[in-house]
């Protein structure tokens, strides 16, 4: 039986994105039995950081994002990849659209640097990989060095070899629907 029948899970990603985050994750919501669709910049193909460069042609753009169509957002590492989205005022207003609905975000490795963009970690529980832990940190969020952390359902973890509790806890929170959230700053608008 799969536990995620119904389910809508979106994906953003750019050039440089951490092979095992993007296709391990979304294989594994895939397995799950969830439709998981991917938006980036453009719907040009989009290639890995690794030696392989291995590619994948996101289905949507950003600007064609419906939030109410889905249930969780997910954003894979890599160093290039959030930098990249954290520059993105599409990307960065999408986060925040999930974070104020009540959807369950997922942001592994360098993904978290998004979260603080947009602007929802204040007080926050959470992990990143150890490299920006101090901006984490600076932007409010309480840092954990945990393999995954979990606050009312934005889970973050930290490197490749955590995939697998990070599924977990991504598959348990999506189940679990919607989360009444109230963040400790006002959400700057992007213009």
């Amino acid at each position: 039986m799969t536990n995620l029948n119904e389910k809508t899970i979106l994906i953003i990603a750019a050039d440089g994105f951490q092979q095992e985050e993007f296709f391990e994750l979304m294989d594994h919501m895939r397995n799950e039995g969830a439709t998981v669709h991917v938006a980036s910049m453009t719907t040009e193909p989009i290639k890995a950081d690794s030696q392989e460069r291995r590619e994948y042609t996101p289905e949507l753009t950003f600007s064609d994002v419906k939030v109410g169509e889905y249930d969780a957002l997910i954003i894979p590492g890599g160093l290039k990849n959030p930098d990249t989205l954290r520059q993105q005022d599409d990307a960065v207003k999408i986060v925040r659209d999930f974070a104020e609905s009540g959807r369950t975000i997922g942001a592994i490795c360098h993904g978290p640097w998004l979260l603080a963009e947009a602007d929802i970690v204040q007080g926050l529980n959470m992990t990143s990989y150890p490299s920006i832990k101090t901006d984490m940190r600076n932007a409010g969020a309480n840092w954990f060095d945990s393999e995954t952390v979990t606050d009312n359902g934005i889970v973050t973890s930290r490197k490749p070899s955590d995939i697998p509790a990070f599924n977990k806890k991504l598959v348990e929170e999506i189940k679990e629907g919607r989360h009444e959230r109230s963040f400790k700053t006002d959400m700057k608008r992007a213009a």
